[in-house]
């Protein structure tokens, strides 16, 4: 574990002294992409100075940690999906009701309540809320916007601290959690220096002009090895290391990529401006909600 917060400090620092250096180079007019280059070094110091601080005090800090990623990420989904006041209810419930039961229910460590109470019963509950409003216009859309967003912003992001549920080795959870954000982020980070490198052939302009061949190509790639090296935070060895780290990176661009596209329906490039550089929380947190529950089902069935 402090071999990786070692060469994180290392990677950050070096990108924090190109953005420097590049931005000096420039005089008074610095291009936008070396300003939010900057912007991105100084946010990436404050997440993981946050996140390693939670990893430090424990499981309830973790937990706690992404009931606040969880909620502000519903906040933006529901805030750029359209809503009438009869979807006001089952908002309501989504944030103040199944939100805290799902993250309690962890701390708890009641693994058949957890599994099933969102993709179970607020699927068939929430829905009902909304029908009892006796507004039926556009009732399918809207109904199907608060269970995606439940779906995404909760149950598959509350994925990540499950993982301290899992009968493991004492601290080979934590390391499991900390295996998943490294790999996922920094393929995501990957993605961006290797598409600005090396980008021709874009990938779907219309969804994500900045995304190109060879950026997902090289991201994957890099983020894959990253994944081998640092099999040693869980009870894999380096190959399985490899092969789990390529899934959860590709699951992270699908889910980057399905978020991308939601965010063209509705007409924005990020889903809010809560990190600097970053966009909203959910624009940091969107790979995260693909690759996490598909890691947690692999490590859960294959080694436990």
């Amino acid at each position: 574990m402090l071999t990786l917060l070692l060469g994180t400090l290392l990677f950050l620092t070096a990108s924090t002294l190109t953005g420097y250096w590049l931005a000096r180079r420039h005089g008074p007019d610095v291009p936008e992409w070396i300003a939010n280059l900057q912007a991105r070094n100084r946010a990436w110091w404050a997440m993981i100075a946050v996140f390693g601080f939670a990893v430090w005090l424990g499981a309830w800090a973790v937990t706690t940690l992404f009931i606040f990623v969880s909620f502000n990420a519903l906040r933006e989904f529901a805030t750029l999906a359209p809503s009438r006041p009869s979807d006001h209810r089952a908002l309501i419930w989504s944030f103040f009701v199944f939100l805290p039961l799902q993250y309690g229910l962890i701390l708890y460590g009641w693994y058949g309540l957890y599994s099933i109470l969102i993709p179970v019963y607020a699927f068939l509950l929430l829905p009902c809320f909304t029908a009892f409003s006796g507004d039926c216009s556009h009732f399918l859309d809207r109904v199907a916007r608060v269970q995606w967003g439940i779906m995404l912003c909760v149950y598959c992001i509350s994925h990540i601290p499950a993982l301290l549920l899992l009968p493991l080795p004492d601290g080979m959870g934590m390391g499991l959690v900390v295996f998943l954000i490294a790999v996922v982020q920094a393929s995501d980070v990957f993605q961006y220096i290797c598409g600005k490198a090396l980008g021709r052939h874009k990938l779907a302009p219309a969804i994500s002009p900045s995304k190109t061949v060879e950026g997902l190509v090289g991201g994957i790639t890099l983020a894959t090895l990253l994944g081998g090296a640092l099999s040693f935070l869980g009870p894999f060895n380096l190959w399985q290391g490899l092969i789990i780290a390529l899934l959860i990176s590709v699951a992270g661009f699908c889910g980057g990529f399905v978020l991308s596209a939601i965010k063209r329906d509705r007409q924005v490039k990020d889903w809010g401006t809560f990190i600097q550089g970053h966009g909203g929380m959910l624009d940091r947190v969107d790979s995260l909600c693909f690759a996490a529950p598909i890691f947690f089902h692999v490590i859960r069935y294959w080694w436990t």
